[in-house]
């Protein structure tokens, strides 16, 4: 069977096939089975290492379902519902009840925060009690995030109930956040944080922003710091991602600087004129938990290899904000595209200093040093030499802001210098910094070091250095304006002649029928170029005639006569006119004695303002329409939402309220609704500060929103006043414990421009201006 069926096979066929046909077949066989062996072993180890994969996933889950269910939770969302994973370790649901009554004796729960739209989730932060603690008492210890619970059998409550869902412990930062110098002492105490806000979206990551934050009151300045906290809602996590602080108060905020529809995170740290902004980018990272990160934009390194590109760099880290950005705008223009992504982004933040720069030296300041300074600031050298050489008569004053340097204007010159060796405006302010640091002989050999300095221009700057020294004439102060005295006045029963200078020496001090003497403190006067204040420590009458010094100085020459401005209950003005007849001039101290008809005055009166002494063409009140609290909400509500906890704040301090938590926004508001402001600018910034008066009635006339405290019994003061900046920063209190000082008006000087708050104290007035260089009334 076997034979016959070979015999059957058609083997001869192919070996008659002529030659060429059978090895073309036999060829392809080899090569046909090879390409196939190497597939089929291909596939092979894919799945070897697909299964070993899966098999090392699985153990991995396998061994978190054992002993930590809680981490494969995620899983319940792609599983059905039969085989959903038991999570026995979670804690029960709780109420909103429930969960405050599970703090423990000093915590309580703040306002929460709802995490969504419908309401389905909420973090929640816990306040602890401070020990030893006089106000801010309630800090920030801890977060916690809450989520609606779906389980059936509390479906059916009356309450809602909730899982809680993650916590974040919160330990408040070291004061060495706000106070560098103490990060390596032993008493760095910690600083509370008491308020939470949300800082909105990013347009980028789906999460939720949040700004932790605290306030240190440092006289009449405000430091806010804190911590950023990212909510995800994909991880249930939270996460703390970065501390920062603000020594204007300002919280952090989103801004679009570098374009592409996302947004950055901006730090306002500036000082003075001084910006100084940290900008911070939202970046994706490779940790599951925490996904995102906040990135600061950086000037180093270079993100450009070009030496251009590093000069402009360089003197962007000093300063120089504005040429920097000029010089890169130039240096993109040259390139054929455009710069990548972190050049750009480097590119961006020099734009955003450049424009607040650009903007305070556009300002024309009253003050011939703060233009100086502003136009240095922004790198304009020339300007700044213009105003210089122009204010032969504030030399001194340049001098002193030169002096006073603590490196950033110097820093600015070096990094210029070094750009641009031989800029002769420049090689000029770094000449009169050293001679105004470190004296005359110093700034010429350092001059005559400089390369390439020319005798021309080696002469020009060695020809400024005598008005730094303030050895250029003076204009002389004329002797023919009228009197413009303000000062503090009383009644005086008994003089000494001796002790009184007058024009002539041999008349004698003499009263004529029903007049009185008036003693008059004087705080300030316009000497015919500025004005000046108490202590008048600089002034240098002659030994001669130094009577006549007074007379011509002050203007009694021209206008002798003075008023006598007393108040009355209803805050009416009575004044009677008085005649100066002799100055005293003692340790700066200037007074003046008066003869005038009585004025009747209640001096025992702690409600009355004391008797003020002013010539007639010395200043002019100044007082705004005011408007409620309620009104201004609706023209700006951003401003009264940042005013009413600061002044609830401040009335706390001052022991007219009890100390206790700020109520909310709202409880406030309807309290304090009806109190009238004045809306005024005060800092010549084109920005309206609010003015706030406030008496002890319309203290008395708040109900106790804190049942449980009685509020401290007040003495009787007159109105004190509260004045915010724009921004929301106490500029001027007199809500300070022990303070004896009260705003009795604001007033334009004759001859300035700018308004002075008329201050009242102990025992004198006194004229506070805004000082830009200092931040604060002086």
């Amino acid at each position: 069977m076997a034979n016959r069926w070979r015999k059957l096979k058609p083997k001869s066929s192919q070996r008659n096939q002529p030659q060429a046909n059978g090895n073309k077949r036999f060829s392809s066989k080899p090569r046909q089975k090879s390409q196939r062996g190497w597939l089929w072993s291909m596939l092979a180890i894919a799945l070897l290492l697909s299964s070993a994969g899966l098999i090392i996933a699985f153990t991995w889950l396998s061994i978190l379902f054992i002993f930590n269910p809680e981490q494969v939770g995620w899983l319940n969302e792609l599983l059905p519902e039969w085989v959903q994973i038991p999570l026995t370790n979670r804690e029960s649901p709780q109420s909103r009840q429930q969960i405050q009554d599970g703090l423990s004796q000093q915590q309580t729960t703040g306002k929460s925060l709802p995490l969504d739209n419908e309401e389905g989730s909420f973090l929640l932060p816990i306040f602890q009690q401070r020990d030893n603690c006089q106000s801010d008492c309630q800090e920030i210890v801890e977060l916690r995030v809450y989520q609606r619970s779906e389980d059936r059998e509390y479906q059916s409550l009356p309450e809602t109930y909730y899982h809680l869902a993650t916590q974040l412990p919160i330990t408040a930062p070291d004061e060495s956040l706000i106070y560098p110098a103490l990060e390596y002492r032993d008493d760095n105490t910690r600083l509370p944080l008491t308020e939470i806000a949300s800082l909105g979206a990013d347009a980028r990551s789906p999460g939720v922003w949040l700004s932790l934050w605290g306030q240190r009151q440092q006289e009449t300045d405000a430091i806010a710091y804190g911590y950023i906290i990212y909510y995800n809602p994909q991880r249930q996590n939270l996460q703390q991602l970065l501390s920062w602080q603000n020594p204007n108060a300002k919280l952090p905020q989103w801004q679009q600087v570098t374009g592409g529809g996302a947004k950055e995170l901006v730090i306002d740290q500036t000082v003075d004129l001084e910006p100084q902004l940290r900008v911070y980018q939202v970046q994706s990272t490779n940790f599951y938990l925490n996904p995102i990160q906040l990135a600061e934009i950086s000037l180093k390194p270079p993100a450009v290899e070009d030496s251009a590109y590093e000069d402009a760099l360089l003197i962007a880290g000093n300063g120089l904000w504005t040429p920097a950005f000029e010089w890169l705008q130039f240096i993109e223009k040259q390139r054929k595209g455009s710069f990548p992504a972190v050049a750009q982004a480097q590119v961006d933040l020099i734009r955003l200093h450049s424009q607040l720069t650009k903007a305070q030296a556009d300002i024309s300041w009253a003050s011939p040093s703060q233009q100086v300074l502003a136009e240095l600031i922004d790198g304009r050298w020339a300007k700044a030499l213009q105003v210089f050489e122009a204010s032969p008569q504030n030399a001194q004053e340049i001098a002193t802001l030169l002096k006073a340097d603590t490196g950033r204007l110097w820093n600015r010159t070096v990094a210029a210098l070094q750009v641009n060796p031989i800029r002769q405006d420049v090689q000029a302010w770094a000449t009169l910094i050293l001679a105004a640091q470190q004296g005359e002989e110093r700034a010429k050999s350092w001059l005559k070091s400089q390369p390439k300095i020319t005798p021309a221009n080696l002469a020009y700057v060695q020809g400024l250095l005598p008005q730094i020294k303030g050895e250029v004439a003076k204009p002389q102060i004329s002797n023919h304006h009228p009197s413009q005295i303000i000062g503090a006045v009383q009644p005086s029963a008994q003089i000494n002649s001796s002790d009184w200078l007058q024009p002539e020496t041999n008349a004698d001090l003499k009263l004529t029928d029903h007049q009185i003497w008036y003693r008059i403190e004087v705080n300030a006067f316009y000497d015919g170029n500025s004005w000046l204040s108490s202590p008048f420590r600089n002034l240098q009458p002659p030994r001669t005639s130094p009577a006549q010094f007074f007379w011509t100085t002050l203007g009694i020459n021209l206008n002798p006569v003075i008023q006598i401005l007393v108040w009355d209950l209803q805050g009416q003005q009575q004044f009677t006119s008085a005649t100066i007849k002799a100055v005293r001039w003692q340790n700066g101290i200037l007074q003046l004695l008066a003869a005038g008809q009585q004025i009747s005055h209640d001096q025992n009166n702690p409600l009355l303002p004391k008797p003020l002494a002013l010539s007639e063409a010395a200043l002019e009140w100044v007082q705004a329409s005011p408007i409620t609290l309620t009104t201004l909400y609706q023209q700006n509500p951003q401003a009264v939402e940042t005013l009413l906890p600061i002044m609830w704040r401040s009335l706390q301090q001052a022991a007219q309220l009890p100390i206790s938590d700020v109520p909310s926004f709202l409880q406030i508001q309807a309290q304090l609704g009806d109190w009238p402001l004045q809306m005024i600018d005060l800092t010549n910034d084109t920005q309206l500060e609010m003015v706030l008066s406030i008496s002890d009635d319309a203290i008395a006339s708040l109900p106790d929103i804190n049942l449980d405290t009685q509020k401290p019994e007040n003495n009787q003061y007159r109105p004190r006043t509260l004045i915010l900046s724009a921004s929301g920063q106490v500029i001027y209190t007199d809500f300070l414990n022990n303070s004896q000082q009260a705003l009795t008006a604001i007033a334009k000087l004759s001859n300035s421009q700018s308004l002075a708050l008329l201050v009242e104290n102990a025992h004198n007035y006194s004229l506070k201006r805004w000082s830009d260089k200092n931040q604060r009334f002086e």
